[in-house]
């Protein structure tokens, strides 16, 4: 799913049920608006026969009896009259409302019935139009006159128009139309608006279809056999099927249909989404419909750069209900044996010409099944609710589970082929999504058709929704270290700034006192400055107040009043995200522990090891490791620190490698996929262990401790590299195999975070503290982990 579709369904989440109010003309509409306006129908190379102005309502439903469209020419002189066309009926929330106006000579496609006619001949490039609650003609001729008048709810100029908000739409032609990208009204038209082919949408969510004529096609013909429809970009006509499921909020809106007669082949799906954009299609579940429109690859970013797979649509549609009330073609029950546990061929690249194997591979067993109705039964949770009104279950309960009821990820030919998303098409007000924790079930029945997702893969959109069973898992609590351990934990805090709520410092700062009993030494991760993302390119910096912010919560929580040591990036170079300067950082208990402070580091100085009395120091402390080489480009810098506990000396590095950002997804169209960004962690970690070396060459039994969000698996070749010959210990590996996780991304429990150490620190207690990747409420993204050592004095 694409960051538009995805806000579009959030915003239709929070719109559901609301009331909203009328607005004085002066202010942005909150409900009715134009969407769209052509005058080019009928003049010379248009398509269109007609005029047409389209109307939409991002609220709730508006009657429109008595209210009016009316247009002025875009340069109006003295003499200028408004035209009118009265309206009746409504708007639908979340629909269209179709006016057609003047029909020329030329064009060769009319419009879909229309919801209220007049003759009026717009301009085809400049001009005009505006809604109004009555029907008697406006008089105003200028900006600022027609936005004084109360009647004016919406308005929009474009072209060379003098009467518009703001600045102009831009200017339409005989082949183009103005339209909103989104229903949000701010009152700039130049903003709001963008020129297009014309989409002409009645109050049934019919369109043109565009040209006449099409292929007659049944479902499995335009699903195929391989990955990409072989009707792709043609026109179809007489397909039929029965209607299963309605997506009837946000910005992506469209019917299921399945064809109750399929043919024998089982790589064909019988399903397939009927796409009405943000139009609520007029049909309901069990209509048998017959659906023209054109056949599209649907691809969440550019086709030719896409590394997701498509989803194969009906676009553009015009459809005739036959029958109302069918009964509804079976669900395929999805049990533990269904999926096939090979994830996809190893095709050394684009798989989506290859014929479907869905007895062999479960990438091509959901592809062969898109469209169509699956159902589960009591289900384990493995990756929990997100703000994105998603959660993720297994339907494979033995496949690789941790001791908390996750799905562990053991490795790159283990892609756990049990995970399924699941998202919901009931509409929230009838059906709040569920708050799922891992290790929960999702009792009974869910059901839905299968859609891809760019986020997460394959997905069950579910019209049956299960009830949520607590599996009772808690948030873990460690020990306290005794007096003679160093406790050392490192905590990735996501993207934590002082521009952040309480709630967030005061639920860190439990865990960090409660959960972890108060480390002696703690490595933070996504530490951002002052303002945060707010100050982007701004200059600014220092993180002082959001680590003041930090330390103040913990204290008041009843921990250590912990010191700090950073330092500062330069601006805009560190990667995350976009103006918060995230940085890597220290906190420590003054009354347990010592910082060694060695002045002259900052964000460009080097840090280096000199030797003293035959033992190792850094050269300034704390120091970045090596911060000009190239592997850091855009990418936090490893932060060197020198402590002293008990007397003794302890190097602690703080991490966080760069992002896995730029990758190939498991359940993409490439396969196997690129992991293009373990390059730069490869780098990244030959120049920290290059570090540690230089630590371990002055002395073997230097004890050295590397932590931090390193964004890669136990098993990858950045990992291999740090521990190589033994010279430093991930402690993760110390853990049963069940039990090596830190993080929970598409319901794979997995490793990013870690603690390694040198060879001095021969006996250790390890723990990964999990209190947040399992659970729906979060404070950070990432669990914490701690190890606890008795120094050798």
């Amino acid at each position: 799913m694409t960051t538009s579709r995805r806000i579009g369904v959030l915003a239709a989440a929070a719109l559901a049920g609301a009331t909203v109010a009328a607005a004085p003309a002066s202010a942005a509409s909150p409900d009715v608006v134009i969407a769209e306006v052509y005058g080019g129908g009928g003049n010379s190379g248009a398509t269109l026969t007609s005029d047409f102005i389209e109307i939409a309502t991002a609220g709730g439903t508006v009657a429109l009896d008595g209210w009016s469209v009316q247009y002025l020419p875009g340069s109006p002189s003295a003499s200028s009259k408004w035209q009118v066309t009265a309206l009746s009926g409504s708007v639908a929330a979340g629909g269209r409302y179709l006016v057609a106006e003047a029909t020329g000579s030329g064009g060769t496609v009319s419009l879909p019935t229309a919801d209220a006619a007049g003759s009026i001949s717009m301009a085809a490039g400049s001009g005009t139009v505006a809604l109004v609650q009555g029907t008697t003609a406006l008089t105003c001729l200028t900006a600022a006159d027609c936005a004084a008048d109360p009647r004016v709810r919406d308005l929009v100029g474009y072209g060379s128009a003098t009467v518009r908000e703001g600045s102009p739409a831009p200017a339409a032609s005989n082949t183009t139309s103005v339209a909103r990208a989104t229903l949000t009204d701010t009152d700039s038209n130049s903003a709001d608006f963008a020129a297009g082919a014309p989409t002409p949408v009645n109050t049934k969510g019919e369109t043109t279809g565009g040209d006449a004529g099409g292929t007659p096609a049944k479902i499995h013909d335009i699903q195929g056999t391989t990955r990409l429809s072989p009707l792709a970009g043609k026109k179809v006509t007489d397909v039929t099927g029965i209607v299963t499921a309605l997506r009837t909020f946000g910005s992506t809106r469209g019917f299921w249909m399945t064809d109750p007669r399929p043919d024998a082949d089982p790589r064909t799906s019988e399903g397939v989404l009927v796409f009405t954009g943000s139009t609520t299609p007029a049909v309901a579940v069990g209509d048998a419909v017959t659906v023209s429109g054109t056949v599209t690859e649907y691809y969440p970013d550019s086709p030719t750069g896409s590394i997701y797979q498509s989803t194969t649509e009906i676009t553009g549609p015009k459809w005739t209900v036959q029958s109302s009330g069918n009964p509804l073609p079976d669900a395929t029950a999805i049990t533990p044996a269904t999926v096939p546990g090979t994830l996809a061929p190893d095709a050394g690249g684009n798989t989506e010409a290859l014929p479907l194997e869905p007895a062999k591979y479960s990438l091509d067993f959901w592809e062969s099944h898109e469209g169509e109705v699956v159902s589960v039964q009591d289900v384990r949770v493995v990756g929990p609710s997100t703000e994105y009104y998603e959660l993720y279950v297994t339907t494979k309960p033995g496949e690789n589970r941790t001791d908390r009821g996750g799905t562990i990820y053991t490795g790159y030919a283990s892609p756990n082929t049990g995970i399924l998303k699941i998202e919901s098409l009931i509409p929230f007000a009838q059906r709040p999504f569920p708050q799922a924790n891992t290790g929960d079930t999702l009792t009974g029945l869910t059901a839905g058709p299968v859609e891809y997702d760019s986020f997460g893969g394959y997905t069950l959109q579910a019209t049956t929704l299960g009830e949520v069973k607590d599996g009772g898992i808690q948030r873990e609590v460690t020990r306290k270290q005794s007096p003679s351990e160093l406790a050392v934990a490192t905590y990735n805090v996501e993207n934590l700034s002082a521009v952040d709520d309480q709630a967030k410092f005061d639920q860190l700062a439990r865990g960090i006192v409660q959960n972890l009993a108060s480390p002696d030494i703690v490595t933070l991760e996504e530490i951002q400055d002052n303002n945060g993302p707010e100050g982007e390119g701004d200059g600014v910096v220092a993180a002082d107040q959001t680590l003041k912010r930090f330390t103040d919560a913990i204290a008041a929580a009843g921990g250590p009043r912990y010191e700090w040591r950073q330092i500062d990036p330069q601006d805009l170079t560190d990667g995350g995200e976009p103006g918060g300067n995230i940085r890597v950082g220290f906190l420590f208990n003054p009354r347990r522990v010592s910082f060694v402070d060695r002045p002259g580091g900052d964000a460009t100085t080097a840090v280096s090891v000199a030797t003293e009395h035959g033992k190792p120091h850094l050269s300034v402390s704390p120091g970045r490791v090596d911060p000009g080489n190239p592997a850091w480009a855009n990418s936090r810098k490893p932060l060197a620190g020198e402590f002293v506990f008990h007397g003794h000396t302890v190097f602690v590095i703080a991490n966080h490698f760069n992002s896995k950002g730029g990758d190939q997804p498991t359940h993409g169209r490439y396969q196997p996929p690129t992991r293009s960004s373990e390059v730069q962690r490869g780098q990244q970690a030959q120049v920290l262990r290059g570090f540690v070396d230089q630590l371990l060459t002055a002395d073997p039994l230097a004890d050295v401790i590397v932590a931090g969000d390193l964004n890669d698996y136990q098993f990858s070749p950045a990992l291999k590299t740090l521990t190589a010959g033994g010279a430093l210990t991930d402690q993760i590996d110390r853990l049963p195999a069940d039990e090596r996780y830190s993080y929970v991304y598409e319901g794979n429990s997995q490793v990013l975070d870690h603690i390694l150490t040198s060879r001095a620190l021969w006996w250790v207690d390890y723990d990964v503290v999990h209190i947040n990747a399992e659970f729906a409420e979060q404070a950070s993204d990432h669990d914490p982990q701690i190890i606890r050592y008795r120094p050798i004095l």
